[in-house]
C-alpha cells in the first residue's frame, strides 16, 4: 500500500505545491480544506486519479471541524505517514482598534489551536505504530515581532516552540516532529503584501525542499536557508538597533484594509 499524507489548507498555496510534490512522490493524498470543490478541480486539472486521494471538508479553526476530518481519514484511508498542518493565516492588526482583538483571536484559533487538533487523532495510532511525521507550519515570522504583524508573528513563535515541545514528549516514540520554517513564498498569501521579500521563492521550490526535510525526519528547517541567515541575524541584533532598522517599514494589510 502507497504511503499516505494528510495535508490542511490544500486549497491553494503552499497546500497544493506540497500535496502535487508528495503525489509525484508515490503518496496517496487526503486533502482538507474549506473549499473543498477547488481542491477536486485542482486534482481534476493535474489528472490525479481518484483512487488516490481523499477531501475532507475541515475548518481547522473549529476543533470538532478538523478532529472529525481526522477520524474519518482514519476511518477511509488508514493512519497517515506525514500530517502536515499547512493550513495558516495572516492578517495585520493593530492593539488600539477593538476590532482586531478578534483578528487576533481567530489568527490564534487557526494557526496554533488548528494545528493541535490536526495533530490529535493521529498521535495515538502513530505511536502505536512507532513511526511518522507530524509536520508544523511556522515561518520566518515567528523568530522576531514585525511592526503591525502582532498576531501572525505571536502565533508561529507559538507553532516553534508547540512543536519543540511536542517533539520532546514524542522523543522515544518513532513519531518524528518536523517544524517547517518559510521564508517569503510566492502565494496568494504573501501576493497582498506591501513591503519587499527578499529571497522570494516559488511554490514549488519550497515543497521541493520541504519534502525532503520531511523526509530526512529533521527537526527544524527554514527555508530557503538565506532566510535562516537573516532571521538569525536579526535574531542577535540589540533590541534598539531592530526597532531603528524597521522603523517605518509598511504594515500588513489589516482587515479594514489599511
Amino acid at each position: 500500500m502507497p504511503k499516505l499524507v494528510f495535508i490542511t489548507g490544500a486549497s491553494s498555496g503552499l497546500g497544493q505545491a506540497l500535496a502535487k510534490r508528495f503525489h509525484q512522490a508515490g503518496y496517496r493524498l487526503a486533502l482538507v480544506g474549506r473549499r473543498t470543490q477547488e481542491i477536486k478541480s485542482w486534482c481534476d486539472r493535474l489528472g490525479i486519479s481518484a483512487s488516490s486521494y481523499q477531501i475532507y471538508s475541515a475548518d481547522v479553526a473549529d476543533i470538532n471541524s478538523i478532529v472529525a476530518a481526522g477520524r474519518a481519514c482514519l476511518a477511509a484511508q488508514g493512519v497517515p505517514d506525514v500530517v502536515v498542518a499547512n493550513a495558516g493565516i495572516s492578517i495585520g492588526m493593530d492593539t488600539a482598534e477593538r476590532s482586531d482583538l478578534d483578528v487576533m483571536a481567530q489568527i490564534l484559533a487557526t494557526n496554533n489551536i488548528g494545528l493541535a487538533a490536526t495533530f490529535h487523532p493521529f498521535i495515538d495510532a502513530m505511536v502505536q505504530r512507532g513511526s511518522g511525521r507530524l509536520v508544523g507550519m511556522a515561518s520566518v515570522s515567528g523568530i522576531r515581532g514585525l511592526p503591525g504583524h502582532g498576531a501572525y508573528c505571536a502565533s508561529k513563535a507559538g507553532v516553534i516552540s508547540y512543536c519543540e515541545s511536542l517533539r520532546g514528549e514524542l522523543r522515544a516514540s518513532g513519531v518524528k516532529v518536523v517544524t517547517l520554517s518559510p521564508g517569503y513564498i510566492d502565494t496568494p498569501l504573501t501576493r497582498q503584501n506591501r513591503y519587499a521579500m527578499p529571497f522570494l521563492m516559488s511554490a514549488d521550490a519550497f515543497a521541493e525542499r520541504a519534502y525532503r526535510t520531511i523526509e530526512a525526519g529533521a527537526s527544524y528547517r527554514v527555508i530557503p536557508w538565506q532566510m535562516g541567515v537573516v532571521a538569525k541575524l536579526l535574531r542577535l541584533l540589540p533590541n534598539a538597533w531592530f526597532d531603528r532598522l524597521l522603523a517605518g517599514r509598511p504594515r500588513k494589510h489589516r482587515r479594514s484594509g489599511r
